[in-house]
């Protein structure tokens, strides 16, 4: 009864530490007046802020060629909770005679570690390596380093990083980060409450 208390109360106070700016993180209170526990958003502008520190990449492929990836495009997909993403690519080097230009498209979906605080991209699935100006049989070769490249481009990449003061009034209500759910607007990060302790 008394977590119940502190839960609707805290619900309608700011929290410290968090940013006013357009593009902020915020902790709200749930649109399902029933649904007791606060939720954590993260803007769309945030997520693709945040994905394009890494970029660009430069990947040599066994001496014959040079991958260059670009920052990717992200687009949420809230149907299926995952993260897609379109980055372009250049590939240039004696194997090819000369430069081409293409793009590589791929979803993932996100969870949270705990022991740094982030969101991560997780269960990453390629889809697709294209290059117009390239032979087909070349392109074909190519996209076998589709799902390799994929993965050293974006597996495990930071998302967003939650602060300490994120959490210090979740973590007064005894509730951790659960479930992150992919919006029309960005991620929303739900507080479940945290184990019980062994007596």
């Amino acid at each position: 009864m008394h977590r119940r208390h502190l839960i609707s109360l805290a619900l309608g106070l700011p929290l410290g530490g968090l940013t006013l700016a357009a593009v902020a993180d915020t902790l709200v209170q749930p649109d399902d007046a029933a649904q007791a526990l606060p939720q954590f958003k993260v803007s769309a502008a945030r997520l693709q802020q945040a994905v394009a520190q890494r970029f660009p990449l430069r990947y040599p492929v066994s001496g014959l060629l040079n991958l260059d990836l670009q920052a990717p495009q992200l687009s949420l997909l809230p149907a299926q909770n995952r993260l897609g993403a379109e980055m372009a690519i250049d590939a240039a080097g004696p194997a090819l005679q000369g430069s081409h230009h293409g793009t590589l498209a791929l979803d993932f979906a996100l969870r949270y570690e705990a022991s740094d605080l982030t969101v991560r991209a997780h269960q990453l699935r390629f889809k697709q390596l294209t290059m117009p100006s390239l032979q087909p049989r070349v392109a074909m070769l190519l996209n076998t380093y589709g799902p390799t490249l994929s993965e050293r481009a974006l597996m495990e990449v930071v998302l967003h990083r939650l602060q300490p003061s994120d959490l210090a009034l979740p973590n007064s209500m005894g509730l951790q980060p659960g479930s992150i759910s992919v919006t029309d607007t960005g991620l929303v990060i739900g507080f479940v409450p945290k184990p019980l302790s062994p007596p």
